[in-house]
């Protein structure tokens, strides 16, 4: 944890807050903080700052918080990502979250395990707290926006059009493509849909294709989705 996060109504009207919980546990566990050390913290969707430690115990860890920066600006990418197995979605979410993707669509594919859907790792509660996981990770405070769908071809047909930014550039990543990925500029959005393990099936590819996707290549590997999207999310912002 690089970061410890605070919600807004965790602050009272003079910047005290008090903490428990696993971020208490890791303050002291791990931080093994002291009286008067300054911690980095920020606000969920706020600013960044230090909190100065007036006191910790076993019951509550208490901070004077001032907060002044700004987080660290968006990656400017939307992510279509086809539901990977709840494993992999427990480490594939922080890492969203860590490179600063503005909003995720969790969707249904053909080589998506209907399984999945009951899994705990989709309810809301249990997102949420990934989320924060990546932010405190990255020393940020802005979540990514998340949403899940079960049926891919009515979001693709009768969501996607409003829910992608206008005017953004939207690139399927698919084994065996001819078209490299290349470095997009940041100045441009970009709406990435990555499938699951094995990749889009033919007919989700050519749905993709219909509604401005183009497919693009990572080269000649077939990569598992959680190695997928950090490799995708580096290579379309790496450095021009």
């Amino acid at each position: 944890m690089n970061l410890l996060l605070l919600k807004a109504e965790e602050l009272d009207a003079e910047g005290i807050a008090r903490l428990s919980g696993r971020r208490l546990e890791h303050a002291r566990e791990v931080l093994k903080v002291q009286h008067g050390q300054s911690l980095r913290v920020g606000v969920l969707g706020g600013l960044m700052g230090s909190g100065e430690v007036l006191s910790q115990d076993r019951e509550a860890l208490v901070l004077r918080v001032s907060v002044t920066q700004p987080p660290p600006p968006r990656a400017g990418v939307s992510l279509v990502l086809a539901i990977p197995r709840p494993k992999q979605l427990k480490r594939v979410i922080p890492a969203i979250a860590s490179l600063g993707v503005d909003r995720v669509m969790l969707v249904n594919a053909a080589r998506v395990e209907k399984s999945y859907f009951d899994s705990k790792v989709l309810a809301a509660e249990f997102l949420d707290g990934l989320i924060e996981l990546g932010l405190e990770q990255a020393c940020d405070t802005v979540r990514p926006t998340l949403e899940v769908r079960e049926r891919l071809k009515p979001f693709v047909e009768d969501e996607l059009s409003t829910w992608a930014p206008p005017g953004a550039l939207k690139l399927l990543p698919h084994p065996h493509t001819a078209s490299p990925l290349r470095p997009v500029p940041t100045a441009t959005h970009v709406v990435l849909a990555i499938g699951p393990d094995g990749g889009w099936v033919p007919f989700e590819v050519e749905l993709f294709q219909k509604n401005g996707f183009a497919p693009v290549s990572l080269g000649p590997r077939v990569l598992r989705g959680e190695v997928a999207v950090p490799a995708v999310l580096g290579a379309v912002r790496a450095a021009t």
